[in-house]
Protein backbone atom coordinates (compact mmCIF):
# COMPACT_ATOMS: atom_id res chain seq x y z
CA UNK A 1 0.00 0.00 0.00
CA UNK A 2 1.51 3.37 -0.97
CA UNK A 3 1.91 6.19 1.51
CA UNK A 4 -0.82 8.81 1.55
CA UNK A 5 -0.07 12.49 1.04
CA UNK A 6 -1.18 15.05 3.59
CA UNK A 7 -3.17 17.96 2.22
CA UNK A 8 -0.96 20.83 3.28
CA UNK A 9 -3.75 23.43 3.21
CA UNK A 10 -5.72 21.37 5.73
CA UNK A 11 -2.63 20.78 7.88
CA UNK A 12 -2.30 24.54 8.33
CA UNK A 13 -5.95 24.95 9.35
CA UNK A 14 -6.76 22.05 11.68
CA UNK A 15 -5.24 20.56 14.84
CA UNK A 16 -6.16 17.38 16.64
CA UNK A 17 -7.17 17.44 20.30
CA UNK A 18 -6.16 14.83 22.82
CA UNK A 19 -9.53 13.10 22.52
CA UNK A 20 -9.24 12.82 18.74
CA UNK A 21 -11.49 15.72 17.76
CA UNK A 22 -10.44 18.45 15.33
CA UNK A 23 -10.27 22.14 16.19
CA UNK A 24 -10.25 25.12 13.84
CA UNK A 25 -10.15 28.90 13.83
CA UNK A 26 -13.36 30.87 13.50
CA UNK A 27 -14.11 33.01 10.46
CA UNK A 28 -14.58 36.80 10.26
CA UNK A 29 -11.50 37.82 12.26
CA UNK A 30 -9.21 38.89 9.41
CA UNK A 31 -10.25 42.39 8.35
CA UNK A 32 -13.00 45.01 8.75
CA UNK A 33 -12.54 44.74 12.52
CA UNK A 34 -13.14 48.40 13.30
CA UNK A 35 -16.93 48.18 13.41
CA UNK A 36 -17.07 44.82 15.23
CA UNK A 37 -17.52 44.94 18.97
CA UNK A 38 -14.79 43.79 21.34
CA UNK A 39 -17.02 41.03 22.77
CA UNK A 40 -17.59 39.69 19.29
CA UNK A 41 -13.89 39.83 18.42
CA UNK A 42 -12.96 38.02 21.64
CA UNK A 43 -15.50 35.32 20.86
CA UNK A 44 -14.13 34.94 17.33
CA UNK A 45 -10.60 34.55 18.73
CA UNK A 46 -11.47 31.27 20.43
CA UNK A 47 -10.98 27.94 18.73
CA UNK A 48 -14.00 25.91 17.62
CA UNK A 49 -14.51 22.17 17.42
CA UNK A 50 -15.10 20.84 13.91
CA UNK A 51 -18.49 19.17 13.53
CA UNK A 52 -18.17 15.38 13.66
CA UNK A 53 -19.60 14.95 10.14
CA UNK A 54 -16.94 17.30 8.76
CA UNK A 55 -14.33 15.72 11.03
CA UNK A 56 -14.46 12.57 8.93
CA UNK A 57 -13.42 14.62 5.88
CA UNK A 58 -10.62 16.28 7.81
CA UNK A 59 -9.36 12.86 8.90
CA UNK A 60 -9.13 11.79 5.25
CA UNK A 61 -7.18 14.94 4.39
CA UNK A 62 -4.78 14.47 7.32
CA UNK A 63 -4.07 10.73 7.48
CA UNK A 64 -1.05 10.90 9.81
CA UNK A 65 -2.05 13.64 12.27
Amino acid sequence: MPKLKTRRAAAKRFRATGSGKWIRRKANKNHLLEHKGSDRKNRLSQMAVVDERDGERVTLMLPYL
